[in-house]
């Protein structure tokens, strides 16, 4: 389960979906670049095929997007669920100019309240983005992930991971989250408990650093029918 030594998330969604807003035409000059090697090490850990269907939680300014969905083909789908219209309105720029937007479908809305049916995807992909939710919420998107996978579906999160001796990095990093709630609204997470809390099954895990800060990309599944 998630511990009360997780730092909770002290700004409101409405709060999130205006900063990600006027972030969004800068956003990948500020973030983009520092997590882009992780998120493509979390794109590649889902082996995608051509025809698979696959959500992308969070996708920010679609820069995931064009990869996942030139990798299952004209005969798959990638689906995006994100809380910012600004990143939105990025994001279908970028698949404009990709010439894919025929096969993405983009939608905005709450993760903890996804508005897909029951076992519709073969796979969902997070890249910093579970941690960007309130700790009662964590648990509650993981069952939606679930819910919309289909049998044996995976599940790819990267994520910045809790440590129980937090080094100098995560300490001066939550120091700024306490005090900036909605410019670092993002916090480590255990994540790999959560993940198991909520029903699937690690099979694969890579550990990394970014500036510092514990990154993991953690590959799970649905095992239950």
């Amino acid at each position: 389960m998630i511990k009360d030594s997780v730092s909770p998330v002290k700004r409101t969604k409405a709060q999130a979906r205006a900063n990600y807003n006027r972030l969004s035409r800068w956003y990948d000059r500020l973030a983009g670049s520092s997590e882009a090697k992780y998120r493509r090490m979390g794109e590649q850990t889902l082996h995608l095929q051509p025809g698979e269907r696959l959500l992308e939680i969070g996708f920010g300014t679609g820069q995931a997007l064009v990869s996942l969905a030139e990798a299952v083909g004209a005969h798959g789908r990638v689906c995006g669920l994100d809380l910012s219209d600004g990143m939105a309105a990025v994001a279908r720029q970028r698949l404009s100019q990709a010439d894919l937007t025929e096969r993405t479908d983009l939608t905005l809305g709450d993760a903890a309240q996804a508005p897909f049916a029951e076992a519709s995807f073969d796979a969902v992909f997070m890249s910093f983005t579970l941690e960007l939710f309130d700790t009662p919420e964590i648990l509650i998107v993981l069952h939606q992930c679930m819910r919309m996978l289909r049998p044996l579906g995976r599940l790819v999160i990267v994520t910045l991971v809790k440590t129980q001796k937090p080094n100098f990095a995560e300490r001066i990093y939550e120091w700024f989250h306490e005090r900036m709630p909605v410019a670092v609204d993002c916090r480590p997470i255990p994540a790999q408990t959560t993940i198991q809390a909520a029903g699937f099954e690690i099979t694969a895990v890579t550990a990394k650093k970014m500036w510092g800060l514990p990154v993991e990309i953690i590959m799970a599944e649905k095992i239950s029918q």
